[in-house]
C-alpha cells in the first residue's frame, strides 16, 4: 500500500529490532516515506542503518528534547506530514512492578503517565501546528486494549495512561479535523515481540486465531491509517487482538 510518495514520516518507540514501531517503520519506508526512527538509546541507529533512513535518539517525556527532535526532522527531511507514537511501555534499562492501584508509588504512577501517555502528548503537541497549517497530517497512536477494552490484575497505571491516549486521540480527531490532519489509535492485543514473557506469549495461544499477533500485522494496520486511502477514518481505533476481547471465557 503506497502511502504517499515522499511523506516524511517520524515513527517514536522504534528501538527493538522485533518491536512494533520498527516494522511500521519498515512498513512506512516500503510504502514510499521519508522515515526518522527514535527512540531512547543509540540502538535506534541500527534500526535507521537497516532500513537506510534517519534514526534519532530522544527522550520524549522530556518536551526540549521532543522539539529538538521535530527541528532535526525538518531540517534533514522535512516536516513531519506522518507521525506514529508507538513509544511506551518498555523502556530500555527501566521497568516498573506490577502493583494493584493502592500499592502504586507518586513516582513510579508518574513513570507510567510520562512513558505511555505524555510521550505521546509531546509529540501530538510538537506535530499539530505545522500539519494544521499545511493542511494535512496523520497521527497514528498506538495505544492498547489494556486500558480502554480491557484490564489486568497489576496494570492499573498502565491502563489508565492507554485510556488516556485513546481519550486524546479523539479530542485531536474532532479539533483539528477541519485542518486537514486525522488521528486515530490502533490497540493491539497479545502481540509477540521482543518485550513479550512467555506467559503473554501462552496468553496469545488462547485467542480464537490461536496464537500471539506479529509486529508486521499490527503495522499494516498502522500502515492503513497513516495512508492517503484514510481521509475519512478519523478519532476511531482499530482493534488487532486476534478476537481476544470477543471471549468471556479463556480457558
Amino acid at each position: 500500500m503506497a502511502v504517499g510518495a515522499g511523506r516524511v514520516a517520524l515513527v517514536t518507540g522504534a528501538g527493538a529490532p522485533g518491536g512494533i514501531g520498527f516494522a511500521i517503520a519498515r512498513a512506512l519506508a516500503a510504502g514510499g516515506a521519508r522515515v526518522c526512527v527514535t527512540a531512547t538509546g543509540p540502538r535506534i541507529h541500527d534500526r535507521a542503518a537497516a532500513l537506510g533512513c534517519m534514526g534519532h535518539v530522544a527522550d520524549l517525556t522530556d518536551p526540549a528534547q521532543v522539539a529538538a527532535l521535530f527541528a532535526a526532522v525538518e531540517a534533514a527531511l522535512g516536516p513531519v506530514e506522518i507521525l506514529v507514537n508507538n513509544a511506551g511501555k518498555v523502556q530500555s534499562g527501566k521497568r516498573v512492578k506490577r502493583q494493584k492501584l493502592a500499592g502504586w508509588s507518586d513516582d513510579d504512577w508518574a513513570h507510567h503517565m510520562a512513558l505511555n501517555l505524555t510521550t505521546t502528548f509531546n509529540c501530538c503537541r510538537a506535530a499539530l501546528p505545522g500539519m494544521a497549517a499545511r493542511g494535512y497530517g496523520r497521527i497514528v497512536n498506538i495505544s492498547s486494549v489494556t486500558g480502554p477494552l480491557v484490564a489486568i490484575d497489576g496494570s492499573s497505571a498502565y491502563a489508565t495512561a492507554k485510556a488516556g491516549v485513546t481519550g486524546m486521540t479523539r479530542a485531536i480527531a474532532l479539533e483539528y479535523g477541519p485542518r486537514g490532519v486525522t488521528c486515530n489509535a490502533v490497540l493491539p492485543g497479545w502481540i509477540a515481540t521482543d518485550s513479550s514473557s512467555p506467559k503473554e506469549i501462552r496468553a496469545g495461544a488462547k485467542t480464537p486465531v490461536g496464537r500471539p499477533g506479529t509486529p508486521d500485522e499490527v503495522a499494516a494496520c498502522a500502515l492503513f491509517l497513516a495512508s492517503e486511502a484514510a481521509t475519512y477514518v478519523t478519532g476511531t481505533t482499530l482493534v488487532v487482538d486476534g478476537g481476544n476481547v470477543l471471549q468471556e471465557m479463556k480457558l
